[in-house]
């Protein structure tokens, strides 16, 4: 079984509607999935762990093409275990300038959307979901090493 082809052990697919979830930001701000339906195309990427180097890659690359989604009507929400506070200093640390929401726990990670994890089943994985505005997934992909999926995200988006 190759890296890519986890995703499909994952229950969001392609087509699917997206799942609603409320979490809470790097400011302490609830953050429903729904409000963005109608409004604004997402891409909701699930990462291991604030700092980590792979991690940060992946943040620094959606931070590096924000204006590129913003300019697309696209919003950009990174979904991981770490708390609030952990948010809130990677976010200053590195400048991202889009939504982290903090799943402790990982119930959206683990049931909502199903997530697998890496190759070795040790860490949390790294998926990226492309949702239209329509709150359709359009895409889903995998990546170990962070910092391409702003990409690929950016070219299904346009």
């Amino acid at each position: 079984m190759g890296l890519f082809s986890k995703t499909k052990e994952g229950k969001v697919k392609v087509g699917d509607t997206l799942p609603d979830f409320k979490l809470q930001d790097q400011h302490g701000n609830w953050v429903e999935a729904s409000q963005f339906i109608g409004k604004k195309a997402l891409v909701v990427y699930f990462y291991p762990k604030d700092d980590t180097p792979g991690c940060t890659k992946e943040a620094c690359s959606f931070r590096d093409s924000f204006e590129d989604f913003k300019d697309i009507g696209a919003e950009v929400i990174g979904i991981s275990a770490d708390d609030v506070e952990s948010h809130l200093k990677f976010a200053k640390k590195h400048r991202l300038p889009f939504i982290l929401l903090s799943d402790k726990g990982n119930h959206v990670r683990d049931e909502v959307f199903g997530v697998p994890k890496d190759m070795f089943g040790l860490l949390p994985g790294r998926v990226t979901y492309i949702i239209n505005k329509e709150g359709v997934i359009v895409k889903v992909f995998s990546a170990m090493s962070g910092g391409n999926h702003h990409t690929e995200a950016l070219e299904v988006l346009k």
